[in-house]
């Protein structure tokens, strides 16, 4: 079932982008009167699942059966569909090609547009309707845990996150760091370890493991007894809610991960663990059973890190919503930086359908679903502008061209450049697939 859910996200997710792109196109070109031959919800090869044309229309509406996007198809244009008829024959008044560079400019950014201003309404939506829900690292005072990775790069257990080069990262939430370091890729990382303010050296060769890595820190709390059930193994030892362990076999334990790291190396014994009790410290002996667990339920996190809940008022959301909108946009345009920085290694990390799909949670969240959705539309918007021929961002540049030299390419170039665009497209959905299928079976 979750996989399913998973699917159903992403369809509907991504029908719904590609069809605000394409109206975007289409819009426009109605706006400057240039006929539309086709306006789809899906491909369809070979036949469509639904089609009409309204009476007096010059526009073939339809739903094909292949559900991955849609298109518009525009009158005396070379696009992904290389129809050479219209071509052969003198532009006509009505068709993309007869019409000024700055029309066609605002026909082909269109989508992208389109793509932008969703993604500033869904956040903007998003915080009126949900705010915005987050732990700073400076309100996480018990530190960070570090995976063997985070240890390996210089980070230890206990650490606050101050700085990345001259960045202040202390009000930044706390599961944006591993990102952030990906992103900003500092020279040198300051913390607090302890009473001490310490820098390291960031050694970059360390992001392509993060790329692959599911994360690097976990939020450090204390282990505080929050229940002792009849069931557990431990009912006599004399713990009750609110016993704070601070250490077990006379090993300091500050953190409740501490604690689970010494009971998972004495499963089926016993250990010996200080407990603050109000004002007093006890010693009591404590069974470990097989799964280094000594069944007891603990204190929920939330009660020593602080959440900070941000609530938007209905305009105030959206003067937010163009905040957060830009900064997740050059948050990617870092990250496509990544891809083309060879000894990163992270074109290994591009991924299809099916690395989408793994974003989206198995169970339906509409929040989520929603801030998905919104970044996959800033994505969707950057990844066209790319100047690749086929894509939007391809047109473009080609339209920049003959506005700035007053020299149209020809129809020939434009078919070849077309290719050429869809030929690289191509390679890089092979590319995708492959890291996918690699993932998926190793």
């Amino acid at each position: 079932m979750e996989v399913l859910i998973k699917i159903a996200q992403v369809i509907l997710a991504l029908s719904f982008l590609i069809l605000v792109h394409e109206l975007g196109h289409f819009l426009f070109a109605r706006l400057f009167k240039i006929r539309v031959d086709k306006f789809y919800l899906f491909f369809n090869p070979w036949f469509s699942l639904v089609k009409f044309k309204p009476k007096n229309s010059h526009t073939e509406y339809g739903i094909g059966w292949l559900p991955f996007g849609g298109y518009c198809k525009i009158s005396g244009m070379i696009d992904e569909s290389l129809d050479k008829n219209q071509l052969k024959e003198d532009p006509k008044p009505w068709e993309f090609r007869s019409k000024p560079a700055w029309q066609r400019f605002f026909v082909m950014v269109g989508g992208v547009l389109f793509n932008m201003i969703l993604a500033v309404v869904l956040y903007g939506l998003i915080l009126f309707t949900w705010g915005e829900e987050y732990i700073k690292t400076g309100d996480a005072s018990y530190g960070i845990q570090c995976s063997p990775l985070a240890r390996e790069i210089g980070f230890r257990n206990g650490d606050r996150v101050l700085a990345f080069d001259q960045r202040i990262v202390t009000d930044d939430p706390v599961h944006m760091l591993h990102v952030d370091l990906i992103r900003t890729r500092p020279a040198v990382v300051t913390v607090l370890r302890g009473a001490d303010t310490v820098r390291f050296n960031f050694d970059q060769g360390f992001i392509r493991e993060m790329l692959n890595s599911q994360g690097l820190f976990t939020l450090r709390y204390p282990f505080v007894v929050q229940s002792v059930p009849d069931t557990s193994i431990n009912i006599a030892s004399g713990l009750v809610p609110g016993d704070r362990i601070v250490s077990v076999n006379d090993i300091s334990t500050p953190a409740i991960q501490d604690v689970q790291e010494i009971l998972a190396q004495n499963r089926k014994g016993t250990v010996y663990a200080s407990v603050q009790r109000e004002q007093n410290i006890l010693q009591i002996p404590l069974l470990v059973n097989d799964q280094g667990m000594i069944m007891v339920g603990v204190t929920n996190p939330v009660e020593f890190i602080p959440v900070t809940v941000k609530e938007y008022s209905f305009l105030g959301a959206f003067p937010a919503g163009i905040r957060k909108a830009c900064q997740t946009g050059a948050n990617y345009i870092r990250e496509l930086g990544l891809i083309f920085t060879p000894r990163t290694q992270a074109y290994k990390s591009v991924g299809s359908f099916i690395a989408i799909g793994s974003i989206f949670p198995g169970s339906w969240n509409w929040e989520i679903f929603w801030n998905i959705t919104a970044w996959l539309s800033i994505m969707l918007a950057i990844l066209n502008l790319l100047p690749i021929p086929a894509l939007d961002g391809g047109h473009t540049i080609l339209i920049i061209y003959e506005m700035i030299t007053r020299r149209k390419p020809s129809d020939k170039f434009l078919e070849y450049s077309q290719i050429a665009g869809m030929i690289l497209l191509i390679g890089l959905m092979f590319l995708a697939f492959g890291n996918d299928l690699y993932r998926l079976f190793t």
